[in-house]
């Protein structure tokens, strides 16, 4: 009996050892400790989130960098723009002062005589004058036109008693117009040049009267032609206030004149986007002559003027 009691308790606890053991081999273990050492977790800290997305922003402007994109748009955008053409007229007036002195031949009626005044001479017996020119621009048409006329006289006592006459009085009058149509050939930041063709007509007028005029012998002529030129002009900036000017023509070639041509050159200031001051020299020759009159004659001199840029 009594080893019948030991062995049912010594079975009965082996049987409970066994139970124990087999309940704790199926219990799931912590997931910190069975999770792989490569393996990702499933939950984040908000400074991990944080710290990857920086790194994949980082890694975006790596592989495409912001500032090479927008240099290149930029770039692409300035290059596709082109400047808007200019369909306004541009119009300037230029008054000046011509001071020329004069010499050469002059003749009528089958007589003539050389003549030799100089720039005070002239000025000496100015009587009235009106000088200028005028240009409109219009993209690379150009119209300019130049206008002088001067009118000169003198009083001078008769030597003559017998005439009757105790004085004669002389007026001289020339006036010259230029006109020409031409287009701009160069257009570029250090230098511009137009070429052009136009008419410039002459008059040339005199008249000699005694005071008083007893035996009626006063005197009153005149001469008219126009004569065919073709010229051009350069313009070259020195710096951004002062340029040089050159510009010249020549013609005749018996259309009226036998020979007729100018030049001239010229120092030019800005002083604002409307004003321009210049000052200069010109040259002007003509050799007019037919069978009743002679006028083959140089005038040369400073020359004055302004610049108004009226549009």
């Amino acid at each position: 009996m009594i080893f019948r009691r030991l062995w049912t308790v010594i079975a009965a606890a082996m049987l409970g050892t066994v139970l124990c053991l087999s309940a704790s081999a199926q219990e799931p273990a912590p997931t910190e400790d069975i999770q792989a050492p490569n393996s990702a977790p499933a939950l984040r800290t908000p400074q991990a989130a944080e710290a990857a997305t920086q790194v994949n922003v980082t890694q975006d402007q790596t592989q495409n960098p912001p500032s090479t994109s927008t240099k290149s748009q930029s770039s692409s955008s300035s290059s596709s723009q082109a400047p808007a053409p200019d369909y306004n007229w541009h119009v300037s007036i230029s008054p000046y002062l011509w001071f020329p002195g004069m010499h050469g031949r002059v003749g009528g009626a089958n007589h003539n005589a050389s003549v030799h005044a100089s720039a005070g001479d002239l000025l000496s017996n100015f009587r009235f004058g009106i000088q200028g020119a005028a240009e409109a621009r219009w993209q690379l048409l150009v119209l300019n036109g130049d206008f002088f006329w001067v009118r000169l006289g003198d009083t001078k006592a008769v030597p003559f008693p017998g005439l009757g006459s105790p004085s004669a009085d002389v007026r001289i009058g020339e006036f010259i117009w230029t006109s020409k149509v031409g287009a701009r050939v160069v257009d570029k930041e250090k230098i511009k040049a137009d070429a052009n063709i136009g008419v410039r007509f002459w008059h040339l007028g005199q008249k000699l009267s005694f005071n008083p005029s007893l035996l009626g012998i006063n005197f009153d002529g005149s001469a008219n032609w126009a004569d065919f030129v073709i010229g051009g002009k350069v313009q070259a900036p020195l710096s951004e206030k002062a340029a040089v000017i050159a510009l010249g023509d020549v013609g005749g070639w018996g259309t009226g004149a036998k020979l007729d041509y100018q030049f001239a050159a010229l120092l030019e200031y800005k002083l604002s986007s409307r004003w321009k001051l210049g000052a200069g020299y010109r040259y002007l020759f003509v050799d007019y002559r037919t069978a009743q009159f002679l006028y083959n004659t140089v005038s040369s001199g400073v020359i004055f003027g302004a610049t108004y840029r009226w549009k």
